[in-house]
């Protein structure tokens, strides 16, 4: 028998917080309509470019609002990305240390090929 008198709400309290997910939900939604532009400006961009050799390339991406936009690309898409992926291992790895792991192995994956993309993006825009 339940001697527990407590409502579900009140036993649930103290056991996680929402916010956490509220947060989570809305920062993959901004970072999907945050994409939608550039993607489609990057869609356009690699039409455009098609054809044209390294060196107008290179001017292109020299220019400081195309590098922005590929920072932002870049950047904003990894995040995107490593949000869905943490939502796919919150549902399906079951081993809270496993889970753990990785989580904060696709952390560190999207920093390192974000800083390593800007990284690019920088060497060629500046002539390095």
């Amino acid at each position: 028998m339940n001697s527990d008198l407590r409502t579900p709400l009140s036993r649930a309290r103290g056991l996680g917080s929402a916010r956490q997910g509220v947060h989570h939900w809305w920062a993959q939604r901004i970072t999907a309509v945050a994409l939608i532009p550039l993607v489609v400006w990057f869609a356009i961009s690699l039409i455009m470019m098609s054809g044209a050799d390294y060196a107008v390339v290179r001017a292109w991406i020299g220019s400081p609002v195309v590098m922005v936009l590929l920072t932002l690309t870049i950047v904003i898409g990894l995040h995107h990305g490593q949000l869905g992926m943490q939502e796919v291992v919150e549902d399906y790895v079951h081993g809270e240390g496993m889970k753990l792991a990785l989580i904060v192995l696709l952390r560190f994956i999207a920093v390192f090929f974000g800083l390593a993309a800007i990284v690019a993006i920088l060497r060629i825009g500046f002539g390095g």
